[in-house]
């Protein structure tokens, strides 16, 4: 007998994507206020700017991946 996945049927659901979006892009954003802080010394800055571009790149990878129909638009 093979064992399939048991799923929740909350975690079917799609989310709102709009929202996630927003979310992200706002984090990043927040994030980038952070360079004006008392730290010393660059390794913060990079932390924080690769952070910020890594949720940007992820809201555009997911832009691009949908309008090309690479990935399912009910997820």
């Amino acid at each position: 007998m093979a064992e399939e996945p048991v799923y929740a049927p909350d975690q079917l659901k799609p989310g709102n994507r709009k929202w996630a979006r927003i979310g992200a892009l706002g984090s990043a954003a927040v994030l980038l206020l952070y360079l004006w802080g008392n730290h010393e010394g660059n390794t913060e800055n990079i932390w924080i700017i690769g952070t910020a571009l890594l949720l940007v790149g992820a809201v555009f990878v997911d832009v691009v991946l949908r309008r090309n129909g690479l990935k399912p638009n009910d997820q």
